[in-house]
């Protein structure tokens, strides 16, 4: 994966969320709150901590993402209540869940650019450590 696409999949979220409001799905919850099931999760939690564990942009990354999944998490637990108008109110702007959405994205830019990863550049020294592991 490249961060561009983490970035992104991250922020789906919302939709992916209003949608199962307005179809009243049911979700996994469970999986949408745990940090280490999605394809960034896994890379964050395994090769990413190995490499830059010892970096003190490494841990806030990981704190906003877990915050994020968590939040979303939240959402999933009251659409699957029911809660639907509760769950839609969780999603606006000024809300836990939109200020973990908006820490995420930046979170992840920031440990990018301190190892060389620009958001237009080509293949830098990030990008092709994270093709390197697989993730591209």
């Amino acid at each position: 994966m490249n961060l561009d696409t983490a970035v992104k999949a991250h922020s789906e979220w919302k939709l992916k969320l209003r949608m199962a409001i307005a179809k009243k799905e049911q979700l996994n919850a469970a999986s949408i709150a745990a940090d280490k099931v999605c394809l960034f999760g896994k890379w964050l939690h395994g090769e990413s901590a190995r490499k830059y564990g010892q970096m003190k942009s490494y841990a806030a990354c990981v704190n906003h993402h877990k915050a994020f999944h968590l939040e979303a998490g939240k959402v999933a637990r009251a659409i699957n209540a029911g809660q639907y108008p509760e769950a839609e109110a969780m999603l606006g702007g000024g809300t836990s869940y939109a200020s973990a959405s908006n820490s995420i994205g930046g979170a992840i830019w920031a440990d990018a650019r301190k190892l060389g990863y620009h958001a237009h550049g080509g293949c830098d020294r990030y990008q092709r450590l994270i093709s390197a592991a697989g993730f591209s």
